[in-house]
């Protein structure tokens, strides 16, 4: 990046040698405007990555439990389930632990079969205080496996309320209740982004990375300023918001079932809403290739569903502002090395002071997994644009429209 910069100099004073002084002027004024454009693009996208933290750290800072209104409804929870991950019967098991008056669980798998059902079956025999079944079958409406899953545990459901949540989320006592209460009037979703946690190599502290202090801090970002978007991981729905607009098949719209939550939701004339300080996502090992699949599958279905808004995403990160402030600084003298590590201070140690607001895990080498996150993301980004095809927990998928998943034997 040094040198780079250095080069852009150092062309410009070989053309200011040999070319007439009224050219030479002319080039003055366009490296001129190049420096203050650069140094404009610096400012401004550092301003709102510190912004970005400031709406973070008001949304994610931990709350105090909150205990069930006397008038609390009656909640439906419905969890797909498929293999078994890290800390699946930590995160399953929380569901039968809330602090709520009255709710019931739906259990969802495609196949018998799958290796995730003795385990279910274990939890509701162990909890028979609680009322939980699992429902075995798999209702093709797209080519989305998860919600193909989901939808004979919607159509069981014996409540208006329904929350679908994924079988990774570890859920606090307060769960139902930090849910509700987001609701408020104009509402027609309620969702919460994935936070990891309990990262125990290198690989899942990057993804922490990615799902912390980048991705859950600019949806918390985009949401305080009005323009919230459906997250899959939770989504506490209202029957009649979603039966107005054709039903769980109506999600069959869009691959990604909260990419379709989002346009069925602002259809209706409502909004989508985050929950404050929002729910962990336990990850223990990861492989670099585990964490590289997720984000290119997320960038490719973001394209695929939302374009305009994916297309700015190559200028989010460290990278491009941090390319700008170098040639800002070769260009007038400045020194490089100082310029560039008072910036990555300021942009990382920035993101560890949300993470440390928050109370989500900050490994003491978590600048180096921020900085390597940034370098990744240009590459990520590519992927999501050239990109269509990806697998999901053994499922080949594709963007492209009408594909159906092929069923593969690895997860």
């Amino acid at each position: 990046m040094v040198n780079a910069a250095r080069h852009c100099l150092d062309h410009w004073t070989i053309i200011a040698k040999v070319i007439p002084l009224s050219s030479r002027a002319a080039s003055f004024a366009w490296m001129t405007i190049l420096i203050f454009a650069a140094a404009a693009f610096c400012g401004v996208t550092t301003l709102l990555h510190l912004a970005s933290i400031v709406v973070a750290i008001v949304r994610c800072r931990p709350r105090p439990t909150l205990a069930p209104a006397p008038d609390a409804p009656p909640v439906t929870i419905v969890r797909p389930v498929c293999g078994v991950d890290n800390f699946v019967e930590d995160t399953l098991a929380s569901t039968f632990t809330l602090d709520y008056p009255s709710y019931e669980i739906i259990f969802c798998v495609a196949q018998s079969r799958d290796p995730i059902v003795p385990l279910v079956r274990a939890l509701i025999a162990a909890h028979p205080h609680v009322p939980a079944r699992l429902l075995v079958g798999d209702d093709r409406v797209n080519g989305n496996p998860k919600l193909n899953n989901c939808v004979k545990g919607w159509n069981a459901a014996a409540h208006d309320w329904i929350v679908i949540a994924d079988s990774n989320v570890l859920m606090p006592s307060d769960y139902i209740q930090r849910l509700l209460a987001a609701w408020e009037p104009g509402t027609g979703l309620i969702c919460a982004p994935p936070i990891g946690s309990r990262p125990a190599n290198a690989w899942a502290a990057l993804e922490c990375a990615f799902l912390n202090s980048y991705q859950a801090r600019w949806q918390y970002y985009s949401d305080t300023i009005g323009n919230g978007f459906a997250q899959g991981k939770t989504m506490l729905w209202r029957r009649q918001d979603l039966e107005a607009a054709g039903g769980i098949r109506a999600l069959a719209a869009e691959l990604a079932e909260d990419a379709a939550a989002t346009k069925v939701v602002r259809g209706l004339g409502l909004e989508v809403h985050l929950v404050d300080a929002p729910f962990a996502q336990p990850l223990g090992k990861r492989r670099l290739g585990e964490v590289w699949r997720r984000q290119t599958r997320w960038a490719r279905l973001r394209h695929a569903s939302f374009p305009r808004l994916f297309y700015p995403e190559i200028l989010s990160g460290a990278l491009a502002p941090a390319l700008a402030l170098a040639f800002v600084a070769a260009a007038l003298g400045w020194p490089l090395p100082e310029a560039l590590v008072g910036f990555a201070a300021l942009w990382y140690g920035a993101e560890m002071a949300l993470a440390c607001a928050a109370d989500w895990d900050r490994p003491a080498l978590y600048p180096l997994y921020g900085a390597l996150r940034d370098l990744l993301l240009p590459a990520v980004w590519l992927c999501g644009l050239l990109g269509t095809d990806f697998v999901w927990r053994g499922n080949a998928m594709s963007i492209i429209e009408d594909d159906e998943p092929v069923l593969t034997d690895g997860r």
